[in-house]
Formats: structure tokens, C-alpha cells, sequence
């Protein structure tokens, strides 16, 4: 496969991940007929950053349309031949770059890098995107919030709801270590864990990998906003196994059970 190809199919992996991610509140199985179409006309009716920067508006037809790709072919239903995609320039990647920073205003450069590289191909070095938030006044301190009021939770099942979690570990000779740990919030069994050295995907999927294998795939996984739980490797292989993938919001504590 020459590196054009390459590119192309993992353009094609971004689109399909985009329309995974507007209709995955949509595929909630709890949801009664009157509700979802409720909650696809809302989806209809906002503004949306597609992979490549630019604001589109998604009819409610086509989003039925990919509901009902995903309901019968899966993740893959959902990505388009690549043959069909445009490369993109220099200039909308930067608008991407600035649209993701804007999404997410914790995201660092490297994170953003990490996504522009998993959509495009290719991202630009990290002093550029700082350079380039910097010039949008992107890098700002984020605007506060009053403190929020949380309650108690917990999942009605297993398997219902797992929660993820990357953690500092003791100290082994001169290095740093790090547990990612997944619990099941139902029962508070511990799903999976693995120590590293790194606090990176290959770590993470260390750790879900044997979790899924032995207790089998959650409904929904929620975790923080760490750089590995953001990476383009864990949405999709949660679109791929169907499980929702949910981000607590900035500022907002992880676990509230």
C-alpha cells in the first residue's frame, strides 16, 4: 500500500468515525421510538465540525440513513470507499486543528497532533499548532464555571457501565509508572488493569484488551479526558464493538458513584 493509499484510508476512517460519533447517542437501545426521533432532530438541527475542519449541517435523513448502516452492517457500514476522498491542504488541517482546540480547549498540542495525523495522514509539528492557537488566542485560560452540585450513580446491570481511569504507580528504580484500570459500576469489579511505563494507547488497550476477552463488551465506557483516552484507537474500536465512548467535561470530576 504506497503512503497516498494509506492516507486516503485513514481519511476514510475519520469520516466514518464522525458519523459514528453524531449518531451514538442516537443507538442507546433505551430509548423509546418518540425519544430518539426527538434526539436525531436535535442532532439535525445544530452545526457540527466535520475531520477536516469545516461546519456542516447533517439532514435528519441522512442520519437515519447511517443508523440504520450501523444497525445492520457495523462500524464499518459507516466508512466510505476512499477512493471517493479529496486530499486536503495544508491550510484545512490548521482550520481542523483550531476546530478540535476550540471543541476541547484542555487539548494539548500533542493531542491534537495525535487526531490530525489519526484523520488526515499528516499533522504539523507541535510548535506550529501552538503557534497557531496562540495567533487565534486559543490557549487562553478556559472560562470558569460555578461548581456544579453532583449526586450519586450507579449502573442499573453489569456491563452496563464501565469506568476507566489512568492513575500514577510507584516508583520502580529511577522510572515513573502508570496503572490504567477499568470497573464495572455496577458491581465494582475490576474488568481489567495493566502497569506501564508510558501512559499511552499501547498501555491502554493493554489493559481493555484482556478486560473484554474475560467479562465481555460493556454498554458504555466512560473515562477522563487524559491524551490516550482521547486517542482516535479507543473510539474506534468502541464504534467497532458498539460500546459508547463518553468523556467526562473539563473541570467535571470522573466518578460520581
Amino acid at each position: 500500500m504506497s503512503l497516498e493509499e494509506h492516507k486516503r484510508r485513514e481519511r476514510a476512517q475519520a469520516i466514518g468515525l464522525f458519523r459514528y460519533q453524531l449518531i451514538c447517542p442516537a443507538l442507546d437501545a433505551g430509548l423509546s421510538t418518540k425519544q430518539r426521533g426527538k434526539l436525531v432532530r436535535q442532532i439535525a438541527a445544530g452545526t457540527h465540525s466535520d475531520p477536516f475542519g469545516n461546519q456542516v449541517r447533517i439532514s435528519r435523513e441522512t442520519l437515519d440513513r447511517w443508523i440504520r448502516r450501523y444497525r445492520s452492517g457495523g462500524f464499518e457500514a459507516l466508512v466510505p470507499a476512499p477512493r471517493r476522498l479529496a486530499a486536503r491542504t495544508d491550510a484545512q488541517v490548521l482550520e481542523l486543528a483550531a476546530s478540535l482546540k476550540r471543541e476541547n480547549p484542555t487539548r494539548t498540542a500533542t493531542q491534537v497532533a495525535r487526531i490530525l495525523r489519526t484523520a488526515t495522514g499528516w499533522a504539523p509539528s507541535e510548535s506550529t499548532l501552538l503557534r497557531h492557537f496562540h495567533r487565534l488566542e486559543l490557549m487562553g485560560p478556559a472560562t470558569g464555571e460555578l461548581p456544579g452540585v453532583f449526586g450519586r450513580f450507579e449502573a442499573a446491570d453489569p456491563n452496563e457501565l464501565w469506568c476507566g481511569d489512568a492513575l500514577h504507580g510507584p516508583r520502580v528504580g529511577d522510572r515513573k509508572t502508570y496503572l490504567f484500570a477499568f470497573i464495572d459500576d455496577h458491581s465494582r469489579l475490576l474488568a481489567g488493569y495493566r502497569f506501564g511505563f508510558a501512559e499511552d494507547t499501547v498501555r491502554l488497550a493493554a489493559a481493555l484488551r484482556p478486560a473484554l476477552a474475560a467479562h465481555g463488551v460493556p454498554g458504555s465506557v466512560y473515562v477522563d479526558n487524559g491524551s490516550a483516552f482521547c486517542d482516535a484507537w479507543l473510539l474506534r474500536a468502541c464504534a467497532k464493538l458498539g460500546v459508547r465512548l463518553v468523556h467526562s467535561q473539563p473541570g467535571r470530576p470522573l466518578l460520581t458513584g
